[in-house]
């Protein structure tokens, strides 16, 4: 689709998300391999934000939508133990990667890359956990103006980091190589270590995949390393994003 300044200003008020995209779960084949090299190697346009030490054994990289319900179940619901237990304590880096499905998608995404950094994963778990407030508004740019407000975000800041169309532009590619090269046909679909898991996933699920990937004389970083900079639930602590930066190029 073509971005425009009035898709981004106006975000389809006279319809909720949820009617527009629909809440199917990933149809993506479970357990398919993808080359690990291949998914560490992005459509360039978009820079990876990676939680967790470099040198984890494990990688865990997840394609999310802001609109989708399965996509806020999981970040409400297991993503914190899961940074905790396994992010935390170096076991996996995790990486999580935009697959717009429409313009709410898009914005949200947007607005996370502007805040920078250390507060995309803030941004993102932000919208996640109030989806139910904005993706079914029938008016969503006042809702996500307003959650925006609160994340430090002024009106100048918040107009500048919806017209990015370069950034756009490379969520639509990361999109296109998801579908094309990885098959992946809904969100939120994982991959650990190139091993593809499709849909919601409990914690049980994610630790039956990944703790027998990490090595048995692997030495957990949890009684010396302060906790990842970018989780989710460091919202409660973490300044807000008051001048929201340029996205990565």
């Amino acid at each position: 689709m073509k971005f425009t300044r009035r898709d981004t200003l106006v975000l389809g008020a006279a319809a909720s998300a949820l009617s527009l995209c629909g809440v199917g779960v990933a149809k993506a084949a479970e357990g398919d391999m993808i080359d690990i090299a291949q998914l560490m190697a992005p459509t360039a346009g978009v820079a990876d934000h990676v939680q967790g030490s470099e040198s984890a054994p494990v990688t865990v990289i997840e394609y999310a939508s802001p609109t989708c319900p399965h996509c806020a179940s999981f970040s409400n619901e297991v993503l914190p133990a899961l940074v905790e237990q396994y992010v935390d304590t170096g076991k996996i880096k995790l990486i999580v990667r935009p697959f717009v499905r429409n313009v709410l998608d898009a914005a949200i995404f947007m607005l996370a890359e502007a805040a920078g950094p250390t507060n995309f994963h803030n941004v993102l778990a932000t919208y996640f956990r109030t989806q139910t407030d904005w993706a079914t508004s029938e008016t969503p740019r006042d809702v996500i103006f307003e959650i925006a407000t609160q994340l430090g975000f002024t009106q100048a800041t918040f107009d500048a980091a919806l017209t990015d169309q370069e950034l756009f532009t490379g969520m639509e590619a990361l999109r296109e190589q998801a579908l094309n090269e990885f098959g992946l046909s809904g969100t939120p679909t994982f991959y650990v270590n190139g091993k593809t898991l499709t849909g919601n996933k409990t914690l049980d699920q994610f630790a039956a995949e990944i703790n027998p990937l990490v090595p048995a004389d692997f030495v957990s970083t949890s009684a010396g390393a302060a906790p990842s900079a970018e989780t989710p639930d460091a919202m409660a602590t973490a300044e807000p994003a008051t001048t929201p930066v340029a996205p990565a190029q």
